[in-house]
Order: structure tokens, then C-alpha cells, then sequence
């Protein structure tokens, strides 16, 4: 007798520019894939230059932005595929919304990087938050946006105070979890 088929599970990593998403989505892809498990990774700024090029970052086509990454999670979870997503996503409709599309075929887990705006404006090497303090940036998460923090989480990690290894472990029990 074969064991039945493993479903397929979304970790959604939202949170700040600078919270620790693309770093902690690095580090639980290495764990599974040395695990021998294969991930698919949707990571918001590349998801932004192949699949939503045309999209600006009007509230509705951010949410847009988050509807297709929540429809491509809910096609490789279908198949029991592991997909780890990386994305601001500063809506809660959205993510929910996104939340819906993966349910239908496997498990979401949502992890909110609560990491504070201070710390997240510490670490911004690309320099985004000071264009947007300035204006050079018009509309950025944080500062001229809102970032809705999530009501249903599964789990909420603030990177400032808890360790990349700390988080990933957290994140892979969460994964195990029926």
C-alpha cells in the first residue's frame, strides 16, 4: 500500500519592505530543499517583472499583483507542490483573497513579519524609504501606504528580535501541522 499523497502547503511571508521576507524565504527553501523537497518560489519583485510587468502600484493593481501570485500558489499546491511566497501585500482583502485561491487545493500558511518600520528602514540597502520620506517615491508601503497587518496569521515573527534560524523552524512546524 502507497502512502497517501503529501498536500501541498503556501507559506505566505508578508510584511514590510525590509521585514526579512526574501532572507527567511532564502533560508526555509535551502531547509526544504535539502530536505528533498522541491519548492517553487514566488518572490514579489520577480513575480512583478514576469507576470505583472504592466501593473503600477495602484491599490487595485496590487491587489491584482496578489490574486495572480494567490492563483499560481493554488495551481502548484493542486499538484501537491510547496510554494514559498515573498510579497509586501499590505491589503488584508488581498491576502485574503489570496488565502481563498490556495485553500481550495492545500494549505496556507500565512507568517507576518511584524519586524517594526524603524528597523525596516535600518536595512533598506536599495535605499527605497529615504526616496519615499523625500517624495521621489509617491506611494511606498509604510510610509505614504498603509500596511494592513493580517487578523489571521498563523504565525507572527518579528525578525528584529528573533533569530533567521529561530523563524525558519517556527515556519517548517507550522508547515508539519494537519
Amino acid at each position: 500500500m502507497t502512502a497517501a499523497p503529501r498536500p501541498g502547503v503556501t507559506v505566505f511571508l508578508t510584511g514590510l519592505s525590509g521585514a526579512g521576507k526574501s532572507t527567511i524565504a532564502d533560508a526555509l527553501v535551502a531547509r526544504l530543499e535539502a530536505e528533498g523537497r522541491p519548492v517553487t518560489v514566488l518572490d514579489g519583485d520577480v513575480v512583478r517583472t514576469h507576470l505583472s510587468s504592466e501593473l503600477s502600484f495602484s491599490k487595485e493593481h496590487r491587489d491584482l499583483n496578489i490574486r495572480r501570485i494567490g492563483w499560481v500558489a493554488g495551481e502548484v499546491v493542486k499538484h501537491g507542490g510547496t510554494v514559498v511566497v515573498a510579497a509586501i501585500a499590505p491589503y488584508e482583502a488581498a491576502r485574503e483573497e489570496a488565502r481563498r485561491l490556495v485553500e481550495k487545493n492545500g494549505r496556507f500558511v500565512l507568517v507576518h513579519l511584524s519586524t517594526p518600520l524603524e528597523v525596516c528602514e535600518d536595512r533598506d540597502v536599495k535605499g527605497l524609504y529615504a526616496k519615499a520620506r523625500t517624495g521621489e517615491i509617491a506611494v511606498f508601503t509604510g510610509v505614504s501606504d498603509p500596511y494592513e497587518p493580517p487578523v489571521r496569521a498563523e504565525l507572527v515573527i518579528d525578525t528584529s528580535v528573533t533569530p533567521l534560524t529561530e523563524s525558519v523552524a517556527r515556519i517548517r512546524a507550522e508547515m508539519d501541522r494537519a
